[in-house]
């Protein structure tokens, strides 16, 4: 049994669905965004060509949080087309608000557990790129096996990343850093674009908790590994 398979069968959810507060305005874009916007959970790969109406480079992000990281990146790089993941309802409403407001054109928005949207959405070779910026690090030693970064996991993410396609992890918890340094390192499909973290990508915006998290003296680790041809 391969690494991503063995995940397939041992698949832990990394996130836990809360009762969060849902505000008038995410619940109105909800329910008048998805329609136009998001994609339903199916069991068949998508056609990303038929989504976007256009064929041209592919970005997925995985837990896109309350959505203006994910719609900047979008705004200002037309040229790709962007797929967001995010569970939480309020996430989600918030995003389509971004998608709205920006109107744009060139991302769509998955409601769904990451895992099975890459394991059965997701064409394998089809993405230039994926973004997994401040995953739930689960810092408790018993909690650490919900952590989205497992090799497993990986296996699958580089499965579906085009030759040179990267994947691009960041991460305020040290101890998580060196998690996914250690994981990425060990997929064999995977080679670092560093000697171990890299800076941040002029891509990827600087949020206003990581900003704050700076000044405080707290640290941001990002890595990127590109798919080997």
């Amino acid at each position: 049994m391969s690494a991503a398979e063995q995940h397939r069968a041992d698949h832990i959810r990394s996130f836990v669905l809360r009762q969060g507060r849902v505000s008038d305005a995410q619940r109105r874009f909800h329910e008048q965004g998805m329609p136009r916007w998001g994609l339903p959970y199916q069991a068949t790969p998508l056609d990303l060509d038929a989504v976007f109406g256009r064929r041209t480079h592919r970005i997925l992000e995985i837990g896109c949080g309350m959505g203006e990281t994910t719609a900047l990146i979008a705004a200002q790089h037309p040229q790709n087309d962007y797929l967001g993941i995010e569970v939480h309802t309020p996430g989600v409403g918030s995003l389509l608000k971004e998608i709205a407001t920006r109107e744009l054109s060139n991302l769509r928005v998955i409601q769904h557990d990451a895992v099975e949207v890459l394991r059965d959405m997701i064409p394998p070779g089809s993405l230039s790129g994926i973004h997994i910026f401040f995953p739930d690090p689960w810092p408790k030693k018993r909690q650490q096996k919900r952590r989205l970064i497992q090799p497993g996991f990986v296996a699958l993410l580089a499965s579906r990343l085009t030759p040179s396609g990267y994947l691009h992890c960041a991460t305020d918890w040290e101890d998580y850093a060196n998690q996914m340094l250690e994981v990425l390192s060990g997929e064999a499909l995977l080679t670092n674009m560093a000697k171990d973290f890299t800076p941040r990508p002029p891509y990827r915006p600087q949020t206003k908790f990581e900003s704050r998290g700076l000044r405080l003296g707290h640290g941001v680790w990002d890595l990127v590994f590109r798919r080997k041809a």
